[in-house]
């Protein structure tokens, strides 16, 4: 995937970061058709959620184009979006949602603990979460990229960060921050992490570190929120398959949002969902991704 040749997208809102605010966005981009008829099995989390009328959902509040708060405080971008059309087929609509800032060290902890009953916050699948969550997908396949200043051309690759000298930013809790760690030299000094990665890129703004590092998505959104300052090194070096993170061992409500995946990307919503958000900066939607049944 060459991501040169991605469109160019308008300015993305004024990043807003919190690991505790919650909030309600009544917006909603595509409009998920709200199922009022629907029935579940007495007992069952859909069937709870439906009779409350309520859902609680982790996302991120300052990620470009998969989950960030823009200036009128309502929360946009493709996550979000997958979200509503969970809720949607739940029978709540998005109004009845409320938003919870989930970064990514957080994010099994707020599951475990009860705090919101998904999330969709550009989560990486893999067996060491699934000891501790439950997951449904993955509805995206990221890989893993670096970004650096525009007019660098000392790093090429997460080779070029072997010299043991290179700082590279991440998030604490993150895949891309232990996957980046085999490329280092000295990772102790190398690495910095912080909460957000909006903290990365005002590191790197700032020559605080050399480069950042996360999903080439995610990098994206952050590209162009900088007005041209960063760039794209365009080598991907891992898949990261995103999943909604759910309680471990609730299998029949991971089945329904594998379900829920799968009617939306033939009926047309997931496609209207990434336009609506990612798509503006990478217009081919993708196809979802074959779902990790187990």
């Amino acid at each position: 995937m060459m991501i040169r040749k991605l469109l160019a997208a308008t300015a993305v809102a004024a990043l807003a970061v919190g690991t505790a605010a919650c909030g309600s966005s009544g917006s909603s981009t595509t409009a998920p058709k709200v199922d009022k008829a629907v029935k579940f099995e007495a007992g069952t989390t859909m069937d709870k959620l439906n009779k409350a009328q309520k859902i609680t959902v982790g996302t991120k509040f300052d990620q470009p184009l998969f989950g960030q708060k823009n200036l009128k405080g309502d929360l946009v971008g493709f996550d979000v979006e997958i979200a509503k059309i969970v809720a949607a087929k739940l029978g709540v609509p998005a109004d009845k949602i409320t938003w919870v800032a989930t970064p990514s060290k957080v994010r099994e902890e707020v599951i475990e603990q009860g705090k919101v009953d998904f999330v969709v916050a550009t989560y990486t699948i893999n067996d060491k979460r699934k000891q501790r969550v439950g997951f449904a997908g993955p509805y995206y396949v990221a890989g893993q990229d670096i970004m650096v200043n525009k007019d660098d051309t000392s790093i090429t690759g997460p080779d070029s960060l072997r010299d043991g000298v290179k700082k590279v930013c991440s998030v604490t809790g993150s895949t891309p921050a232990e996957k980046i760690k085999t490329f280092l030299k000295d990772p102790a000094k190398q690495l910095v992490l912080f909460d957000v990665y909006s903290k990365c890129a005002d590191a790197l703004k700032n020559k605080q570190v050399d480069a950042v590092t996360t999903d080439n998505v995610i990098l994206l959104g952050l590209i162009d929120a900088s007005g041209g300052k960063f760039k794209l090194i365009d080598q991907p070096f891992t898949q990261e398959p995103y999943g909604i993170g759910l309680k471990k061992g609730d299998d029949k409500f991971r089945a329904f949002i594998n379900d829920t995946l799968e009617a939306a990307a033939k009926n047309g919503d997931y496609e209207k969902a990434w336009k609506a958000t990612a798509g503006k900066v990478k217009p081919q939607a993708p196809k979802l991704p074959v779902l990790d049944r187990y």
